[in-house]
């Protein structure tokens, strides 16, 4: 039987993966301005935070978009509970990251501790997580991986 295919790909290459390091790095690097200005309480590392909240949320919707595509695109990858635990769990850490953002619009650096740090550290566990299941995807489900000929 052939692997799942990417159905979101160019030239043979999936997109999913090329997209997600992006909002991976957005929130992880959100979390480590939070654990900064928290110990320094120096705003430049609060003012930072709002920017990549957004860069994470837009870039997590265009990975999202091209999952879905995947899933939707073939039976094999729906067939596979690891798929729904993934998107489950970065679904979580996209409305965490959502009222993330929408506290420290509200509240300023207020938010940030304990509240922001919190749900920030919460979005990077749930990544780990996520990213388990992605790389099982990957490596047991053989998402994405080419055919060999």
């Amino acid at each position: 039987m052939p692997n799942p295919r990417s159905t979101a790909s160019i030239a043979g290459h999936p997109i999913h993966p090329m997209l997600i390091p992006f909002p991976i790095a957005f929130f992880v690097g959100t979390f480590a301005c939070d654990l900064v200005y928290w110990q320094t309480s120096n705003s430049a590392w609060a003012a930072a935070t709002p920017w990549l909240l957004g860069a994470g949320l837009v870039m997590a919707a265009l990975a999202a978009v091209m999952g879905l595509i995947d899933v939707f695109g073939d039976q094999q990858i729906r067939q596979l509970s690891t798929v729904w635990w993934h998107a489950g769990a970065n679904v979580l850490v996209v409305l965490i990251e959502f009222f993330n953002l929408f506290f420290r619009y509200q509240q300023g650096p207020a938010a940030i501790v304990p509240n922001g740090l919190l749900l920030s550290l919460l979005a990077v566990v749930l990544l780990l997580f996520s990213g388990w299941k992605g790389g099982e995807l990957v490596f047991r489900g053989r998402v994405g991986v080419a055919d060999i000929e």
